[in-house]
């Protein structure tokens, strides 16, 4: 993936999602939100290598997995508002988004609950002769739920094309890893041991993490058979919600101060400036993110909320 190109779209979420926590105190967004400020790279990357008939599953921080992926911004943010004309009709809120039009089947909020759900659409894939990979996104707090073994058992057993993504942020809520996890597992070992072929990259880094990507796609759509990518990313904001609290102090300063270093727009930025043009670009690339987010806000006020007299078309598939 091109240098600039990996920029603008890691550049374009973090906009995004920057200017949602900046007005979610509005209480238009009435919804839980779960913002992927410092880990927009990861997915960037990943969707390069899909296309819209491949499929995305995800977990309750799924902004930067349906944008990514293509997903509608006016029908996200319209979504956070609670509008009829959000990509779950105003009815899922943050942490559950689906869109059928970009291939972004669903997103849940119960810790590895997805991931299930994508090893199934990975067996219709199977049994379809389909050419097309399913791709599961979690967290690490996901790999100690036992859905992850479970899920990756069957995978393994039955050679589905599926992607496991695990983004190890080190932390499920305020817990760390070293305190969940026995010391020294490695995700990426415990999934090797259970049949799934595994691969580790630095999640801030573009060309380990897209060396990472390549690998582990190839290798679904050459043998037919699942894979996981452990990738290692840090969040820059709280948990849940628009704010950041390392006041809370259980991240230490130093930790803090150390990934903020390796905040991969940080990175990138760096690496271009080194062209002399770039400041123009950047300034264009500002502009356009700039307007297309005032559009889908605007899009999202102006949009009507749900009939609820229409409430039953989304509790039954047709």
């Amino acid at each position: 993936m091109k240098k600039l190109d990996a920029y603008f779209e890691s550049l374009r979420i973090r906009k995004i999602e920057e200017m949602i926590a900046l007005r979610y105190p509005e209480q238009e967004m009435r919804c839980p939100t779960h913002l992927s400020i410092g880990q927009e790279l990861v997915p960037v990357v990943v969707s390069n290598f899909l296309s819209k008939d491949d499929k995305a599953f995800s977990s309750h921080r799924a902004h930067a997995h349906y944008l990514a992926k293509g997903g509608s911004l006016k029908k996200m943010i319209a979504e956070l508002y609670g509008k009829a004309t959000g990509c779950t009709g105003g009815r899922g809120g943050s942490m559950h988004l689906t869109d059928l039009d970009c291939g972004f089947i669903a997103s849940t909020a119960i810790v590895g609950n997805s991931i299930p759900l994508a090893v199934g659409s990975a067996l219709s894939q199977k049994l379809q002769n389909s050419n097309f990979l399913t791709v599961s996104y979690f967290g690490d707090g996901a790999t100690e739920e036992g859905a992850f073994y479970e899920s990756l058992n069957f995978a393994a057993v039955k050679s589905l094309p599926i992607l496991f993504i695990c983004e190890n942020n080190r932390y499920s809520v305020y817990s760390p890893l070293e305190v969940r996890q026995p010391v020294n597992r490695s995700i990426t070992d415990l999934s090797q041991s259970i049949g799934v072929e595994s691969f580790h990259a630095d999640g801030n880094l573009l060309i380990p993490l897209t060396h990472a990507v390549e690998s582990a796609i190839e290798y679904i759509r050459k043998n037919n058979a699942p894979a996981l990518l452990e990738l290692d990313t840090y969040r820059h904001r709280e948990h849940c919600g628009p704010n950041f609290d390392d006041d809370l102090n259980y991240r230490a300063a130093g930790e803090v101060k150390t990934w903020l270093e390796k905040d991969p727009l940080k990175l990138l930025f760096a690496e271009l400036s080194a062209d002399q043009h770039f400041e123009k670009t950047h300034n264009e690339m500002i502009i356009k993110i700039k307007n297309e987010i005032e559009d889908a806000f605007l899009f999202a006020e102006n949009s009507p909320f749900p009939n609820p007299q229409l409430n039953e078309e989304f509790l039954y598939a047709k």
